[in-house]
């Protein structure tokens, strides 16, 4: 099966103008986990800052277009990884060992489809 680990964090903590010694450090540990991966990765990137997201919303069948992403929130979607795991538990132990800047949350989501 492949999932998506949607990677949320306080972009307050890492975002822009946070490139120091401890930004550093978590982008090596994304680097030796995508490595750790091999195969079973199968594509993911960190994203640009919430301030450059445009929204695109339908409602009642008109569309608008909005500065920003989806919703407000504490945490942001920062980043994503696309894996191959053989069940949701596999997929659960990979999202364990996702880096994190400081608090955040992985969420798991199967890619719908042919995989």
């Amino acid at each position: 099966m492949r999932y998506a680990l949607l990677v949320y964090e306080d972009e307050s903590v890492y975002g822009p103008g946070k490139s120091g010694p401890a930004s550093q450090q978590v982008a090596g540990r994304h680097t030796a986990f995508g490595r750790q991966l091999g195969a079973r990765r199968l594509g993911g990137a960190g994203l640009a800052a919430t301030s450059t997201a445009t929204t695109v919303r339908t409602q009642a069948g008109a569309q608008t277009v909005h500065d920003g992403p989806v919703a407000e929130a504490k945490q942001q979607l920062g980043g994503f990884y696309l894996i191959e795991a053989p069940d949701l538990d596999a997929a659960i132990a990979i999202a364990g060992k996702v880096p994190l800047f400081q608090d955040g949350a992985v969420e798991i989501r199967a890619l719908l489809g042919p995989g």
